[in-house]
């Protein structure tokens, strides 16, 4: 796999630009996680939602025999922006900093729950 940053484009804040996977990749897409624990109670807070959404993500990652080092792309859903280098800070915790996935984020007026803060989707590529 490799994980590129174009010169000709701004230096990214934790992410790749581009990622490339290798023919005969398995192609591994999650659902929308959010930070809601296994008996249905939802964290509070941006750093407990986001924390437990990583974990939720490498629950649904692991089900599928992959790792946080297979994920090429997480896609980010927010209901505010505000918090930007505190979700990184969590997502550092995750994923494999020296190859960074690529990486969307959308601000969205609301999630499925008003107490939903956070969702995200990962997508991964195992050999």
């Amino acid at each position: 796999m490799d994980f590129l940053t174009p010169e000709d484009l701004p230096a990214p804040a934790g992410y790749s630009h581009v990622v490339i996977t290798d023919p005969g990749a398995r192609l591994i897409v999650t659902s929308g996680q959010i930070g809601i624990t296994a008996d249905g109670t939802v964290e509070a807070g941006w750093e407990a939602q986001t924390r437990q959404t990583f974990i939720n993500l490498g629950v649904a990652l692991a089900a599928a025999g992959a790792t946080w080092s297979d994920v090429v792309k997480l896609t980010y859903f927010v209901v505010s922006t505000t918090e930007l280098p505190l979700i990184r800070s969590v997502r550092d915790e995750f994923v494999d900093v020296a190859h960074p996935p690529a990486s969307s984020l959308v601000q969205v007026a609301g999630l499925f729950r008003p107490d939903v803060l956070i969702e995200v989707e990962a997508t991964a590529a195992i050999y």
